[in-house]
């Protein structure tokens, strides 16, 4: 199956949220996926051939720096590529607009999203204590990532 990059506009919030769902215990919620797509923020998605939605990112481009806000692939199509070819995007896009580097957070437990981005070349920078919420009321630390544009 063939996929594609595409821009994700808002009146696919549906087939986002059904996305973040799946692929989070603790997901955006309608209202701040409404308000992330309302306030200008990119978001860039894969299509399969049949045109559904299998992944998403959401970032912002301000001052020299691309922030990745939310990535998300589908679990049914996870170990595909599709979050490398997704970031790969993101990173031209960033090269594109003369930003000087790409940052984001991820859960110190994601081990395989961290896998991807040390493939991709990003180094952490730093951490956030209790940045993401986690079971039983208790939070988990987020990694800060950044890839240096050249």
């Amino acid at each position: 199956m063939n996929h594609r990059i595409v821009v994700v506009k808002a009146i696919r919030l549906p087939e986002v949220l059904a996305i973040e769902h799946r692929g989070y215990p603790f997901p955006w919620s309608e209202n701040v996926l409404r308000d992330t797509f309302k306030s200008g923020t990119h978001c860039w998605g894969i299509e399969d051939d049949t045109g559904r939605l299998c992944a998403y990112a959401f970032v912002t481009l301000v001052a020299g720096e691309a922030q990745v806000l939310n990535v998300c692939v589908d679990p049914a199509m996870q170990g595909q590529g599709l979050g490398r070819m997704l970031m790969e995007h993101v990173m031209q896009v960033a090269r594109d607009e003369l930003c000087t580097i790409v940052l984001l957070e991820v859960r110190r437990s994601n081990q395989v999203a961290r896998r991807l981005y040390e493939r991709l070349g990003f180094a952490t920078l730093g951490v956030r204590k209790g940045y993401y919420p986690a079971t039983d009321g208790q939070r988990e630390d987020a990694l800060v990532l950044g890839h240096e544009i050249t």
